[in-house]
């Protein structure tokens, strides 16, 4: 069954780079559909997919070239090198855009490198697709225990169930029910800096956000952070992103202004946000305050929180090396220090989210 997700699995890659918009929830919807079909079936799998990985018209006849291409004609799925050619306008050398045709596999390739290049340093194109893919992102989430209880199949004896279930049988003996505490989603609270030395970056890191809120809505808060703290989490639960985005623009009244971190916490740390929370800080730590006032509330913070977790952009530059007034007064209380400037390393922001540990700041 494995190899057969496997091979489903690299025909929604397949489509993507064709530039079909099947995204994680289009996918886990074909995956669905095919519980209730026959994945050995071409006719099943082609219908499967039509119907949950196509977003529109447009869709379709891209659809029909890369099943044609994927499943080579043949009754049981099997992985190919797709053929699929697909016209996308690409940067030459000399910086100009040419229309050129490139396969799947090749437009696979560029998506590799895109994925580690500067969000600073990309072209317009590149920006629109680094946008899309990370309006595509879905997150999961590191869990906490509940204290509330719920029915399980091992875990404490269950006596009201358990005596209900022996009722209803007439006082025959019936099965021992239990009950065990409930798994939900650990809270994520982000704080972006969008100061004019962070322009370059905030807008992505929004974005990120953006997927992040998307993930788990009712477990993620997000502010903006730069002469005052602005809470977005409304503006950015609208699903689609470029609205969301233009909320977020309208709401922001300090956008490229200073940073005043410290003085910022502080007023965040009056409410109940980051106890038990996974704080994420995207800051490239330029204090305008002072750097003592910083690290106090980080150390709060460090008391309060679950962990914390510092995005700064510039830490993508091997030569990098925490020097501000700002960052050497938080990093005492940083559980994790990333990078925060490109694709890759949004993702191993998001493996953190996730529960996965790295190395110490």
């Amino acid at each position: 069954m494995s190899d057969v997700v496997s091979v489903l699995a690299g025909f929604v890659r397949t489509l993507r780079a064709a530039g079909v918009a099947a995204d994680h929830e289009r996918a886990r919807g074909f995956l669905e559909a095919l519980e209730n079909l026959d994945a050995g079936e071409r006719h099943d799998v082609y219908w499967a997919g039509r119907l949950t990985l196509c977003s529109g018209p447009d869709d379709l006849p891209r659809y029909d070239r890369c099943f044609a291409a994927y499943f080579d004609g043949r009754d049981s799925p099997r992985p190919l090198t797709p053929a699929v050619t697909v016209t996308r306008y690409v940067a030459s050398p000399g910086g100009d855009e040419v229309a050129g045709e490139t396969t799947a596999a090749a437009t696979a390739s560029t998506l590799e490198v895109l994925r580690s290049r500067d969000v600073a340093k990309l072209t317009p194109e590149e920006r629109a697709e680094i946008n899309r893919l990370l309006a595509l992102m879905r997150t999961t989430r590191e869990t906490r225990v509940s204290r509330r209880l719920a029915p399980a199949r091992h875990g404490s004896l269950d006596p009201r169930r358990t005596v209900r279930e022996a009722m209803r049988r007439g006082g025959e003996p019936a099965r021992l029910r239990f009950r065990d505490r409930r798994r939900k989603p650990r809270r994520v609270v982000l704080l972006i800096d969008v100061s004019g030395s962070m322009r370059a970056y905030a807008d992505t890191l929004l974005r990120l956000a953006h997927a992040v809120v998307r993930s788990a809505p009712r477990a993620t808060e997000v502010f903006s952070a730069g002469t005052r703290l602005t809470r977005l989490t409304a503006e950015l639960r609208v699903r689609d992103a470029a609205r969301a985005m233009d909320q977020v623009s309208a709401a922001i009244p300090d956008w490229s202004g200073g940073t005043r971190l410290g003085e910022e916490l502080r007023e965040f740390l009056k409410g109940p946000d980051a106890r038990g929370a996974i704080v994420v800080i995207a800051s490239d730590g330029w204090e305008r305050g002072d750097p003592s006032l910083l690290g106090a509330q980080m150390e709060r913070l460090g008391r309060m929180a679950h962990r914390v977790i510092w995005v700064n952009p510039h830490k993508g530059d091997p030569a990098y090396r925490p020097l501000t007034g700002g960052m050497r007064a938080a990093l005492p209380h940083v559980d994790d220090l990333v990078a925060g400037h490109s694709l890759a390393a949004y993702e191993e922001l998001a493996g953190l989210l996730a529960g996965r540990r790295a190395g110490h700041a």
